[in-house]
């Protein structure tokens, strides 16, 4: 019994110990006042056509980190006055093949672009004109654990609360 509670008493003493603190950590990237890196983002309106070549590059207008994680979603339909955006890329299958909404993006700019196994030239031009997307681009650390396909709840937790028009 005497030694369960020596041992006992030696094992709250180790673990109630405190050393020393140790040197500070490296600063972290630059934020709004020191604290969270705010999200960035920007509506933009599309015209794809054989002249631009299916595809439209745009630079950010901000700051982008290398760690950011760019999102891009379309306005797929609007019912009832209620615009339903939807995380690109987007598939539509036609008898002639597969048309795909998709992007890419570098630090500096996010490239816009039709993909897929059909012919452009015969899609009609509700497929490649005035083709609505919204650009959020995402500190890394805010994209862990969330539904990137829910516009919505991209929004709500990064407080975007309105799109710059371009």
């Amino acid at each position: 019994m005497k030694k369960l509670l020596s041992l006992l008493c030696l094992l709250v003493l180790i673990t109630a110990c405190e050393g020393d603190q140790g040197p500070p950590g490296p600063p972290g990237p630059p934020g709004s006042d020191g604290g969270l890196l705010v999200s960035g983002a920007f509506e933009i309106e599309i015209d794809f056509n054989a002249n631009n070549n299916y595809e439209f590059v745009e630079p950010y207008g901000f700051d982008v980190f290398p760690a950011d994680v760019t999102l891009v979603y379309i306005r797929w339909e609007v019912i009832d006055g209620q615009e339903i955006w939807r995380l690109i890329p987007q598939n539509v299958i036609f008898q002639e093949g597969t048309l795909i909404y998709n992007y890419d993006f570098t630090q500096e700019d996010v490239r816009f672009f039709l993909d897929g196994t059909i012919d452009f030239g015969i899609l009609d031009s509700s497929y490649t004109q005035n083709q609505v997307f919204r650009v959020v681009v995402v500190p890394a650390d805010n994209v862990d654990g969330i539904d990137i396909s829910d516009f919505n709840t991209v929004m709500d937790m990064n407080g975007i609360e309105s799109f710059t028009k371009k």
